[in-house]
């Protein structure tokens, strides 16, 4: 099995910034790839960035490119996702996963997800 707890989440204006976090635990070697998706109410799951555990690779949903980071800290087992020139259309709950497999932006190609962290944007 594999622990994943989020934080960070908060109420933001437009323009600012986050940073959230997930600590991993557990079988970590089923940690191939690690990823952050958010759901907004009403719309589905939608992927937002990956990146590769051992070899850093980063992917990035376009709607998030250039605004948001995603990293980890092998040492201490933390995924990031630094959010910056926060939308409101940002607004969602966000969760982060855990895959066995390479990057994938389908939600179903991940096993584990933590319970999320909500996420709102002010106008």
């Amino acid at each position: 099995q594999v622990q994943l707890v989020e934080s960070g989440g908060g109420l933001v204006q437009a323009g600012g910034s986050l940073r959230l976090s997930c600590v991993a635990s557990g079988r970590t070697f089923t940690r191939y790839t690690m990823g952050w998706f958010r759901q907004a109410p009403g719309k589905e799951r939608e992927f937002v960035a990956a990146i590769t555990w051992i070899y850093g690779g980063t992917y990035y949903a376009d709607t998030v490119k250039s605004r948001f980071t995603i990293s980890r800290d092998n040492a201490k087992n933390t995924l990031y996702l630094q959010m910056n020139s926060l939308k409101p259309e940002d607004t969602a709950v966000y969760y982060c996963a855990t895959s066995s497999r390479s990057p994938s932006s389908s939600p179903n190609s991940y096993d584990y997800w933590g319970q999320g962290t909500q996420v709102t944007v002010s106008s």
